[in-house]
């Protein structure tokens, strides 16, 4: 013990970084608490933090929402945001190939126009909306919630199709460690989650890690110039999370928590593979790096009781999104030296605040919500060798949602709100003559207004109908950017709209089956689009295009999801969902990315919660990656999964991720994943010593640590 505290002691003096910390709690925690354990069963793995929910319908569920909890997370190995998403009905799973960016749609809806969002704080990037879900992992999760077209205000601006809330664990026992360890084809993982809970305050810390050095691809990708098969070039990866929570509960609904979160990935891009000769990568591959790709967000995260009727609660949090991109001469990755290799920096910040006020009227009959919301964004890029320029934008929003019991089985949903985005700094750098001068000021208004009704059929049937009218506010890169020399920058866009109706069931129609099924329908106007040749470039002799708020367009498909337990150790279930959208502005740009239709299946067994053993599969119909028509062919992937109990708290799972090794893309001219493996040693344990000495003594060394 005491060589461990000298060891700690160098350490802390030399870096008192916020991760030293994390990982010295942990070696304390652990070496104080030795005692017996004992299983917990896996459902128990990730206890929701209430807190980071952000509630949609209070008393009844209904359609509008759709989640993936920890012990399906576990049971699939879905190991990234993205690809627990693709789990649910109305998701698809998509990619930014340029960028090797993971990246779903919500019925339709991009990740621009469906906010991501940790425990109700928005994480999206500052400069154009986007977030690449693959540096999201699950390891720490309770609970992966997704809004559907009917949205609640507390979600803030720009939910035009929905929103997404990861939501963070809570621990519930005085001590709960679990996590994973293992090895997986081209790379390994590791998590780590401890957990405590002492009455009033509680913790919870994490530390992962998922490396990978490359992907396999199919044995029947046929080589290119740019790609020989095997392993994928330039196809690496590499995500740690750091995360750690307090939380303090005095007395009945009344809960504070502060929460940190640090992230850090870096990846390669794979060159582009395809065969389209319209593509400027084909004849101009882009060689891209990242060396680094970081979030740390910092909330705090309020619920406090004014009597049995009201409460208030907040949400303050900084966030922070650093990024490297090096754009390389070739191949080799050595050198930036051609005109179109560059390195380019971002570092970008956003902080705010989101008040939110309820109340209850006519003995519980009445639930009224009222929120306040500011954010501001910031995005700081250069390449190297220019000087920094900045772009900010203000963000206000104002609103109400109401939700009225009519009678006991019928529920009233309306809600309203407004938002204003104003621009604060707009820097323009002209390249050319070494000079920055200033965008022209702006800013834009835009509502949602929203209502729904949800009717009880029985205890076990829910029916639900809405209609909302949804806004998107354009982005940084929407107004700004010059797009690698082709546009013309555009700060007065105005936002997009989108009215989405819905009619929606969830429940148990026979016995034990489960169902939860929707129509949709959504008409989107003002859409943001690129318009060609609106101006000429003398120069150059090219026309140059502008994203003008030209376009409509509709939305319309249903999905359905079932699950049914055949017996205590059977369980089915699948889910299908078909979209089709059309382009009402002009119906020969077609729209990227989304399949008419998609089918997600599964089977799994558990014998004596000691064997459990898992298949499911994936059908894709085609689809279009590029908008003069380039397509993706269909496809059909196979999974398969299982695990044994091997001591009362550590099992051994393997699996095989697209058993068949089909040679798939979900972008033309990026190849995916082939047939590849994994198997984990996966530890689920509680104790039942009280952690309150361990942690009594932790707090007093990290004071003597500080002196």
């Amino acid at each position: 013990m005491s060589g461990l505290l000298l060891f700690i002691k160098r350490n802390f003096r030399k870096n008192r970084s916020k991760k030293t910390l994390l990982w010295l709690f942990i070696l304390l925690s652990i070496n104080l608490t030795k005692v017996k354990s004992q299983t917990i069963d896996s459902s128990a793995n990730g206890k929701v933090f209430r807190l980071g929910e952000v509630v949609v319908v209070g008393k009844k569920e209904s359609s509008f929402t759709s989640k993936v909890d920890a012990e399906k997370l576990q049971n699939f190995n879905r190991t990234d945001v993205a690809k627990a998403l693709n789990l649910l009905p109305g998701i698809t799973l998509s990619a930014v190939g340029a960028r090797n960016e993971a990246m779903v749609y919500i019925r339709g809806f991009d990740l621009r126009q469906v906010p991501l969002l940790i425990d109700g704080i928005p994480v999206y990037v500052p400069y154009d909306g986007y977030v690449d879900l693959a540096r999201f992992t699950t390891f720490g999760l309770s609970e992966v919630n997704v809004s559907k077209g009917y949205t609640s205000v507390i979600y803030g601006p720009n939910a035009l199709g929905g929103a997404i809330n990861l939501i963070s664990r809570k621990p519930v026992n005085k001590l709960e460690i679990n996590g994973a360890s293992g090895w997986m084809t081209g790379g390994y993982r590791t998590s780590v989650n401890i957990g405590s809970n002492l009455g009033r305050f509680y913790l919870q810390a994490e530390a992962s890690q998922l490396k990978r050095d490359y992907f396999p691809l199919s044995e029947n990708f046929t080589a290119t110039k740019n790609e020989d098969g095997g392993s994928r070039d330039n196809s690496y990866n590499e995500d740690t999370k750091y995360s750690f929570k307090i939380g303090y509960a005095p007395a009945g609904r009344s809960e504070y928590a502060l929460s940190y979160i640090y992230q850090h990935g870096r990846k390669g891009t794979p060159v582009y593979t395809g065969t389209d000769v319209l593509n400027s990568q084909f004849k101009s591959p882009r060689y891209w790096q990242w060396p680094y790709w970081d979030k740390q967000s910092l909330y705090f995260i309020s619920n406090t009781k004014i009597d049995s009727t009201q409460y208030i609660k907040t949400r303050v949090y900084y966030d922070v999104f650093r990024n490297l991109l090096n754009s390389y001469d070739d191949a080799t990755y050595t050198t930036i030296t051609k005109p179109y290799a560059f390195q380019s920096y971002y570092d970008d910040y956003s902080f705010g605040g989101i008040s939110e006020y309820g109340k209850n009227l006519w003995k519980g009959r009445d639930l009224f919500k009222a929120t306040l919301q500011y954010k501001q964004d910031v995005h700081r890029e250069n390449n190297q060798g220019e000087p920094v320029r900045t772009i900010s934008d203000q963000t206000i929003t104002a609103g109400f949602e109401n939700e009225l019991t009519l009678t006991p089985k019928l529920q009233l949903l309306t809600g309203f709100s407004y938002n204003f985005r104003g621009s604060i700094d707009a820097m323009n750098y002209n390249s050319t003559t070494k000079t920055i001068t200033s965008f022209p000021k702006n800013n834009n208004t835009a509502f949602n207004v929203q209502g729904g009704l949800v009717y009880q059929l029985n205890n076990n049937n829910i029916l639900n109908l809405s209609i909302a009218r949804k806004t998107r506010f354009a982005t940084v890169k929407d107004r700004y950017s010059y797009r690698l020399g082709t546009a013309i920058p555009n700060p007065d866009l105005a936002s997009e709209n989108a009215v989405n109706y819905e009619l929606g069931y969830r429940g148990n129609p026979i016995g034990k089956l489960k169902v939860q099924a929707a129509l949709f329908f959504s008409s989107i106007s003002n859409t943001i689009q690129n318009v060609n040749n609106v101006a000429y470039d003398s120069t150059r002799k090219v026309g140059l295009s502008q994203l003008q708020n030209v376009g409509n367009s509709e939305y319309s498909g249903a999905e359905i999801g079932v699950e049914y337990p055949v017996n205590k150790s059977v369980k089915i279930g699948a889910n299908y969902t078909y979209i089709e959208r059309h382009n009402l502005s002009n119906p020969a740009v077609f729209f990227t990315d989304v399949p008419n239709n998609k089918i997600f299946g599964f089977v799994q067994y558990t014998y004596s919660n000691k064997y459990f053993i898992q298949v499911n599969s994936e059908y894709n119909s085609k689809r279009y990656s590029t908008s003069y028509g380039t397509t993706t062919g269909e496809f059909v992937l196979v999974n398969t999964k299982a695990s044994v109990k091997i001591q009362k708290y550590l099992a051994l799972e393997t699996g095989i991720n697209n058993a068949l090794d089909r040679n798939y893309a979900l972008v033309e001219g990026y190849p995916e994943m082939g047939r590849n493996y994994f198997i984990n040693l996966v530890y689920n344990y509680q104790k039942s010593y009280l952690f309150c000495k361990a942690l009594v003594v932790n707090l007093n060394l990290m004071r003597q640590l500080q002196t």
